[in-house]
């Protein structure tokens, strides 16, 4: 009978430290490499695209898939990028003092939203981890990007909690193992938490013995019970989970105002295109309006453009701070100059807290203090004009401190020494000066040596198996002294050490390691005494961060010739000359934008309804509208030449009909889905996009929905502003019954069969749609063109047969009664019985909706 086989230690150790992080990719330190084994090996060579093999374990085999391990930095991305969690497995002990299985053990826990490696993160763009706690159907919200110390929470509905996850874009999601996350996220990387780290009194206790506070009111959220748990479970997470204790640099908590912000959903976010591209190629409006210097700056415009302001007075402060950029072109050239040699404050304070920072990134810390100094010395002549601007705080005990301690030059480890000044510690200097007089030394001992013996080819070498050596070929072997004593014999050679040479050996290796010891020692101090300035740089950080703001927006509007708009509390959008500046931006050169004005008003011009074929730029007009006030109210200039603004609360779009396959809806349940968000949450200060509404479904339930929608928001009492761009020409006579619906149609030309689209926005509607003609622009053969032609004859000559004179009327009511009268009188009489149900007057646009297509269900349609 064959023995069994048993599994080998190290598989055993694998597997016991495997099961505390079941959920997590392990990197299993061996010797200079990081293994994976089984499903870890499959995924990591799937994802990476590395080698997988095998390996003997027990009866059987395991899958395997390493890298070496100076390689971590370069395949650790990839891997968290692709969602995964990854514990780092390190050797605990020098495996050369060891006998037997050396000591492992998980030194950190990466995950998507918990990560410092600079690979992993975007410099311009927050790594927020989100933290979810659910009691009934409120929420408490907590979000925190370990990687800047930023740290947020809020409190709301399932409505806010997608407005938080849609605007701050989390990279990970945690929550409470015993709920569930909305089907909305469920395609987010998330991470249950056990019930204990959401429990309130560890939360409160947590964040009050971190911020060393009494209360948490200074924070202004010691009412915010949910909000309070759910931030005590981030540091349940970091903590326990992830092992990042170190969190200094976490110095405040913010509670997210609802109340003071411009709300966008994730379909608004989307559909204009802010933060990020509808298409690969393409370019966000962040991309567009991105001018700043420092990663610092491009977080904080990214953070403005999704959290748009709704204060006049915060608004035209920035726009203010544009415009003296503007004036003060010498200033700016000089700030510009300084900003980009300012590194990222925010991360490498983190760094520094989390023991992370590296002497090469203390160079950049220092360099960005001075650099700061001199903006400040810049800007002190202007105080009285940027007096609401908080003042740069004084830092200069500190640059001179590390002028004073590190050398200029610094390397990225400090394993590479050579990072304290000389004169800092004498012990440090005296074994310095041993190991610069050793290469003379050996010099002197050689030269000694070759003259005693005769034998002009010796050579002194060093290898880490035998230390310093005297190699001998074997021709001058009768020439050696007795004094030196073999090491090793070669094929050619022969190798000695000598009394002296051991002793100078120890001297040097001892003095290496000392002088490796001192600099580690003396490196932590320096960085334990910058962390002292931690709350004046990340102040700094912060006003630094405005400046590039100012700066970059001002370059944006002096290189794209923007103006400064005009914001007020009124309820009117007056827009002379308007451009869209995602595609003004993306024009051939040469080619200029055709700009158009536009004017809505609450009280007159409540809803404009845009006619005209497409590739016209019915799309373009809507959605420049909506950025121009987006803009505006980040406090940046506009791509108009005037533009006049009443602040707006909310932004709402259904632009565009695209399938939602992954969660089983179609195309016309998703356009019924944002329709009725938009009619739900409508303001008297919001401003509403509607592009081809109803065209989901069949053209008469189309132009019904459409109809339907468009007089519930003239009849709304919040009067919401709203641009509906439309192919359903029966829509232009609702101006003859609703007085604040307005016509205007895109202009186009017509030559010989041909259509020019002119792109200007004129009084009036349009009557026809010219789509065969944009389907043979789109180079659509010729026979189906011809035949569409032929089609379109056939039909339009039955229609005028019919006399049908109001084209507004869909549905007549002669057709209706047809219809009645081919069903069974059952079926009749069970309709009849529905419609009498019916609360005409409360009955709102999307209930008539599903109430008639229950109907069509009970007629077998």
């Amino acid at each position: 009978m064959a023995k069994e086989k048993k599994e080998t230690p190290l598989m055993t150790q694998y597997n016991t430290i495997k099961a505390k992080y079941p959920d997590a990719l392990l990197l299993f330190r061996v010797g200079d490499f990081y293994e994976t084994f089984g499903t870890d090996a499959i995924r990591t060579s799937q994802i990476l695209g590395i080698v997988l093999t095998k390996r003997a374990n027990g009866e059987g085999h395991i899958e395997l898939a390493g890298f070496p391990h100076h390689s971590v930095d370069s395949y650790l991305p990839k891997l968290v990028r692709a969602g995964l969690r990854v514990a780092i497995c390190d050797q605990l002990e020098d495996p050369k003092g060891v006998k037997g299985i050396v000591k492992r053990g998980v030194t950190e826990l990466i995950t998507p939203g918990v990560t410092f490696n600079e690979q992993v993160l975007s410099s311009k763009k927050n790594n927020f981890l989100l933290s979810v706690h659910k009691v009934k159907e409120k929420y408490g919200l907590a979000l925190v990007d370990v990687s800047t110390g930023e740290f947020l929470t809020s409190e709301g509905n399932l409505e806010q909690l997608l407005h938080i996850v849609g605007t701050f874009d989390p990279s990970e999601i945690i929550y409470q193992r015993t709920t569930e996350l909305p089907s909305q996220l469920k395609n987010r990387n998330s991470f249950k938490l056990e019930d204990w780290a959401f429990q309130y009194n560890y939360a409160y206790e947590k964040l009050t013995n971190h911020f060393k506070t009494n209360s948490l009111k200074g924070f202004g959220i010691e009412d915010l019970k949910l909000g309070i748990v759910a931030a005590g479970a981030i540091f349940a997470y970091l903590v326990e989970d992830t092992h990042h204790a170190l969190l200094q640099h976490i110095t405040k908590i913010k509670l997210i105002p609802k109340d003071d912000y411009l709300m966008m959903d994730h379909f608004t976010l989307r559909n204009l295109e802010i933060v990020y591209s509808s298409s690969q190629q393409g370019k966000s409006l962040l991309d567009i309006i991105d001018k700043t210097s420092t990663p610092m700056g491009g977080r904080l415009l990214r953070r403005r453009l999704i959290l748009p302001l709704k204060s006049v007075a915060e608004i035209n402060r920035r726009l203010d701070l544009i415009e003296f950029f503007n004036r003060e072109e010498n200033l700016k050239y000089e700030l510009l100059q300084l900003l980009k040699t300012i590194s990222d404050l925010d991360r490498l304070m983190g760094k520094l807290a989390s023991e992370k920072i590296s002497p090469k990134e203390v160079g950049y810390l220092r360099q960005s203090l001075i650099n700061i100094q001199k903006i400040k010395e810049l800007l002190h002549a202007h105080h009285e004009v940027l007096a609401w601007l908080s003042p740069l705080i004084n830092v200069d005990e500190l640059i001179i401190y590390l002028t004073n301690y590190l050398n200029d030059d610094l390397p990225v480890n400090i394993s590479k020494g050579n990072v304290i000044k000389t004169g800092i510690s004498e012990e440090l200097d005296h074994l310095r000066g041993l190991q610069s007089k050793g290469k003379n030394f050996l010099d002197e001992m050689c030269d000694r040596e070759v003259k005693r013996t005769g034998i002009t080819s010796l050579k002194i070498n060093f290898n880490n198996v035998f230390g310093y050596f005297i190699e001998v070929r074997n021709s001058h072997k009768d020439k050696v002294p007795e004094d030196w004593i073999r090491k090793q014999t070669l094929v050619n050679a022969e190798r000695y050490i000598t009394e002296e040479l051991k002793e100078y050996e120890e001297q040097i290796l001892g003095a290496e390691e000392k002088i490796s010891k001192i600099e580690h020692l003396l490196y932590r101090k320096v960085c334990e005494n910058v962390m002292v300035y931690i709350d004046q740089i990340q102040e700094n950080s912060k006003i630094i961060a405005e400046l590039d703001c100012g700066v970059g927006l001002s370059e944006l509007a002096f290189s794209e010739s923007y103006t400064k708009p005009v914001l007020n509390e009124g309820f009117e959008i007056d827009l002379k000359e308007a451009r869209h500046p995602i595609i003004e931006n993306a024009l051939p050169l040469g080619e200029k934008y055709i700009p158009n004005d536009l004017f809505l008003s609450k009280d007159s011009q409540q809803i404009i309804m845009v006619t005209g074929p497409n590739m016209a730029g019915k799309s373009a007009i809507l959605r420049q509208t909506a950025i121009i006030c987006l803009m505006a109210q980040i406090g940046s200039f506009v791509p108009a030449k005037h533009a006049e603004i009443g602040i707006l609360d909310k932004i709402f779009t259904r632009v565009g009909a695209t399938d939602n396959i992954s969660s089983g809806e179609s195309t016309f349940m998703v356009e019924m889905n944002e329709a009725a968000n938009i009619l739900n949450n409508i303001s008297e200060r919001s401003l509403i996009l509607l592009d081809e509404i109803g065209r989901g479904t069949s053209t008469y339930d189309g132009v019904s929905i459409a109809w339907a929608i468009a007089e519930y928001l003239h009849q709304h009492p919040t009067q919401a502003k709203t641009l509906f761009a439309t192919h359903y020409h029966e829509l232009n006579e609702m101006t003859v019954n609703f007085d604040r619906i307005k016509n205007f149609h895109v202009s186009i030309q017509e030559n010989k069969g041909n259509i020019i689209f002119m792109r200007k926005l004129l009084p009036g509607g349009s009557e026809h749609s010219f789509g065969i003609h944009v389907a043979k622009l789109a180079g659509m053969p010729s026979k189906v063109v011809n035949r569409a032609n032929e089609v379109l004859k056939t039909l339009e000559k039955s229609r005028s047969q019919s006399g049908s004179k109001d084209s507004a009327k869909v549905i007549t009511d002669e057709s209706l009664q047809l219809s009645f009268f081919q069903l069974d009188d059952p079926v009749l009489e069970n309709i009849r019985e529905e419609l009498l149900k019916i609360d005409i007057n409360t009955l709102t646009p999307i209930e008539a909706l599903m109430k008639l297509n229950s109907i069509k269900k009970m007629i077998g349609r």
